[in-house]
């Protein structure tokens, strides 16, 4: 089974904890997603993004940026 490595900030503006954790958990199984500061501050503050594999993915909002994210998500 492939794992994917998925993070999110708890401090990002432009989505909510509570709906874009289960919509990523959903997409990538039972792949543990850490929540936390990202270090990411500059784009953060700007857009939605959700780190994923090794790749920043931001929009400009929740629905975008889970959008982009999709692809990414190993099966």
């Amino acid at each position: 089974m492939v794992t994917n490595d998925i993070r999110v900030c708890d401090h990002c503006q432009f989505y909510k904890l509570k709906s874009i954790v289960p919509k990523l958990k959903k997409m990538a199984g039972d792949c543990e997603i850490q929540v936390g500061c990202k270090s990411y501050c500059g784009p953060c503050a700007k857009k939605a993004f959700v780190y994923i594999n090794g790749r920043y993915v931001t929009g400009k909002d929740e629905e975008e940026v889970i959008a982009k994210v999709i692809p990414l998500v190993k099966k």
